[in-house]
């Protein structure tokens, strides 16, 4: 018998969540965890396995316990991040190693001088490190398995009997090949054994039963949080797109049923994805990145002291009108698209005796919005045609002077999610897909709903100001650090 219900676990950056998805599109019975990286070097981004594998169970089962039953699960998660564990005994030989983590960077140069060009940020190097660390000779090959988090999620929910990947995780992990799967030449030349990928699945589709939990529903929908963003926003036609506003910025963008020419990054600084795959028909999308985006809030609160908590930066920047010149890049990473310099840092330009909190926040509110100008401009350039209205989500949709800003930076009306986090809707979409619960993607669309439009309050005028101001300091911010610049992938 139907529930009309989807439980969907999504592990983010810092928490783990557990959810429930109705057949209108609602989400409720939500349960969450903190699980928060850790940053043991300058450039290091990791995370405990084995707290996001007991916030997965706890999550999930407390959700369970507030209703009825369920259809199915459906799993979100952030991409690269990179486990290996042992079969034998279900444990993490090391730290996961966070998508955001640099620690590789050095070697992604040594590998593109060799002719192999992989990004740090994706999983392929994070692999090579952890069996170079914990397994150098490679002696546990027979044993270990490498995932991404969604791999690693269920495998704990099906108590080790599923190893699998969905492909818009593995499309991401520099370890794909468009036409056949893994890449056996990558996994040569980075010494990872065959053996320990997991199986690549249907992003919409049941793959096994969650046994560790009650009634063992199947697992129905695996897919990475920015594609079950992007579908849970309901983008599901060619030209459809959102970003979604975290840790990082993602644009995402539906480009059609026709496979990419290439899987390398385009002129300005976009790559083709997997937007998801269902009854073994891919459908595809591009995506544009930018590095920093909540985490510079997260630096104000932190670090600087300037915030008690991120919400505050909505107050502190609406204390004044303007930023009164002062200019922030949010480059605290490096730049992702359209340059993709790894060597660039970030800036605060234009600070006079008379800067203060206020000035700091709001510069820093719109220099991020001033990247997402950057993430459509790229789109947009390397699509060949203008994306009109943005809809877009994250913890940073619920900042009222940041939708502004962006809606001003990019010149058109902003659509915002009717839930902060629309990955948990995707996931759900996509494993209701794949027990019924919905027919098809038009379905999916008629459910959109904005919970509001954001309109553009500067003229023409006002906006390419502050956009060449923006763009002058961005272009300073290269080249920071030159040998990490050279980073091509």
């Amino acid at each position: 018998m139907s529930h009309g219900q989807i439980l969907v676990v999504d592990v983010g950056t810092s928490s783990v969540r557990s959810s429930i998805v109705t057949g209108d599109g609602n989400v409720s019975h939500v349960s969450q965890v903190p699980v928060l990286p850790s940053s043991p070097e300058a450039g290091m981004v990791e995370v405990d396995a084995r707290l996001i594998r007991d916030a997965v169970l706890e999550t999930a089962r407390t959700t369970l316990s507030a209703v009825s039953g369920v259809d199915a699960v459906g799993i979100a998660n952030q991409r690269a991040t990179t486990v290996v564990w042992d079969a034998t005994t279900g444990e993490p030989i090391g730290p996961a190693i966070g998508w955001q983590d640099l620690r590789t960077v050095v070697n992604c140069l040594v590998l593109q001088g060799e002719g192999l060009r992989l990004a740090p940020n994706a999983s392929a190097t994070k692999l090579q490190w952890l069996l170079d660390t914990f397994d150098p000779e490679r002696v546990r090959a027979a044993s270990l398995r490498f995932g991404t988090i969604d791999s690693w999620v269920a495998w704990t929910l099906s108590n080790g009997e599923i190893h699998v990947t969905d492909a818009t995780n593995a499309a991401v992990t520099g370890l794909f090949d468009l036409e056949s799967g893994w890449d056996a030449r990558t996994l040569e030349i980075l010494n990872i054994p065959s053996p320990m990928m997991p199986r690549i699945v249907d992003s919409s589709g049941v793959v096994g039963l969650a046994s560790a939990l009650e009634g063992s529903p199947p697992i129905a929908g695996i897919v990475g949080d920015q594609q079950a963003s992007l579908i849970g926003q309901s983008c599901v036609a060619p030209g459809h797109a959102k970003i979604t506003f975290g840790t990082g910025g993602m644009l995402n963008v539906v480009t059609g049923s026709t496979p990419p020419q290439s899987a390398e990054r385009s002129e300005a600084g976009t790559f083709p994805i997997v937007a998801w795959k269902r009854n073994g028909v891919t459908t595809w999308g591009a995506e544009a990145i930018m590095l920093s985006a909540g985490s510079c809030v997260e630096w104000l609160r932190d670090d600087l002291g300037i915030l008690a908590s991120a919400q505050e930066s909505e107050q502190v920047a609406g204390a004044c009108e303007t930023s009164d010149g002062v200019v922030f890049v949010p480059a605290l990473l490096g730049l992702g698209t359209p340059t993709w310099d790894f060597g660039a840092r970030g800036l605060l330009l234009g600070i006079t005796r008379g800067t203060g909190r206020p000035e700091i926040t709001r510069a820093v509110l719109e220099g991020i919005a001033q990247r997402g100008r950057d993430l459509v401009d790229a789109a947009e350039s390397d699509l060949g045609q203008e994306l009109g209205a943005l809809r877009i989500d994250g913890g940073m949709s619920a900042n009222t002077v940041f939708t502004s800003a962006l809606a001003n930076a990019v010149g058109r009306e902003i659509e915002l999610s009717p839930v902060l986090e629309a990955t948990t809707l995707g996931a759900g979409y996509l494993a209701g897909l794949a027990t019924g619960l919905w027919a098809d993607e038009s379905e999916i669309a008629a459910l959109w709903k904005p919970r509001s439009v954001v309109s553009p309050s500067d003229d023409d005028t006002a906006r390419a100001s502050a956009r060449e101001r923006f763009l002058e300091a961005r272009s300073r911010s290269e080249k920071t650090i030159p040998d990490l610049s050279g980073v091509s992938f």
